[in-house]
């Protein structure tokens, strides 16, 4: 009986072990990468030009990716050199973002809450000095919520409808060149600026067909704002939905029509509705429309459709114009009180969304 020797495993395998157990970085290399880039640029900031927060913070970074780079290429060689670059580069472009909006709700929250109390959110300017302390914003609420109100019930079913045109019922030729045309003008009003608008419904309604500066006429123009982005986010949502669903239904016999509001429209609610909230926080915050078609207004004004009629950005221009450090404070509590609409809004179109049952893709 003849035996086999085993042969040994070659030398060359633990080597290769150790060297790919050997080529990764720690896991504390970033934060040591970072320690350095801190220090280094507070040194450069004592004997060099940099200076300031900001640049001490950008040569930091940039020292960062450096080191880190650096460093992974020469222990784990350049496929993950470059692998690491990329991510840090993907969290550079996030903080980068997210690095405005947050100062800009931290500075509006830290100016705007000295102010806000029962008393500033229950009275209006009637009778006080703009120049002086005291007065609220009551009056600029309703006026918000009557004209964003009024320009919703005008904009959003006409560009659901226009979206639904758009999506469902472009099958022939000449349909298709209607749509491509409609499609052209959505895209248009989409970079028209708001100042244009209101000078057109300026013109258009108040000088040529006598209506009142008020608040129905900037609702108009708000309207017309918050249209182009009702269609286009309404548009993406129906065609999100799957074709098989609307093919299943018809080949049942159901009409067309029945379709669309039965199983097309509710599958896709819940992106509609995404889409409206942002159409509204476009155009809560307009103020050049509103100077043009409503104005200024320091009392309650509950009809919409005669007289000036005061909105909260019409309110927060008004003080942050007046000049005195009682009127900025009361702009900045208007700003935190306009911030804080929107986000509710939109806090609430999402829970609709979610406990309807709605299907999301």
């Amino acid at each position: 009986m003849s035996t086999t020797q085993m042969t040994p495993a070659p030398a060359t395998e633990p080597a290769l072990h150790d060297l790919l157990a050997g080529r990764q970085l720690p896991r504390w290399a970033p934060l040591a990468a970072a320690a350095a880039g801190i220090v280094i640029s507070l040194l450069l900031n004592l004997i060099s030009a940099v200076d300031g927060v900001a640049g001490t913070a950008v040569v930091a970074a940039i020292l960062f990716v450096i080191f880190q780079t650096g460093w992974s290429l020469r222990v784990e060689g350049r496929r993950h050199a470059v692998d690491r670059l990329a991510t840090t580069a993907v969290y550079a472009t996030f903080v980068i973002a997210a690095t405005p909006l947050i100062a800009v709700l931290a500075t509006v929250f830290v100016k705007g809450i000295k102010v806000i109390s029962m008393t500033f959110l229950t009275h209006s300017m009637r009778n006080v000095d703009t120049q002086g302390p005291g007065g609220g914003l009551q009056h600029a609420i309703v006026g918000t919520f009557q004209q964003v109100g009024l320009a919703a019930l005008m904009g959003v079913p006409l560009g659901i409808l226009a979206a639904i045109y758009l999506v469902e019922y472009t099958a022939d030729a000449k349909s298709s060149r209607l749509a491509r045309a409609i499609g052209f003008v959505v895209d248009v009003m989409t970079g028209v600026p708001s100042v244009i608008v209101g000078l057109f419904v300026y013109s258009a309604f108040i000088l040529t067909l006598g209506l009142p500066r008020s608040g129905f006429a900037a609702a108009i123009a708000l309207a017309i704002l918050m249209l182009p982005v009702v269609v286009r986010s309404t548009e993406e949502m129906l065609r999100i939905v799957p074709r098989e669903l609307r093919e299943a239904s018809l080949a049942l016999g159901i009409p067309r029509w029945r379709t669309i509001t039965k199983i097309v429209l509710p599958t896709a609610l819940a992106g509609i509705i995404t889409g409206v909230m942002l159409a509204i926080a476009r155009i809560a915050g307009e103020t050049a429309p509103l100077l043009l078609t409503t104005f200024l207004s320091q009392s309650f004004n509950y009809n919409a459709f005669k007289g000036p009629q005061a909105a909260l950005p019409t309110f927060i221009w008004d003080q942050f114009t007046s000049g005195t450090q009682a009127s900025q404070d009361r702009a900045w509590g208007g700003a935190l009180v306009l911030i804080t609409i929107v986000m509710l809004f939109y806090a609430g179109a999402r829970l609709i969304a979610r406990f309807t049952g709605v299907k999301k893709f």
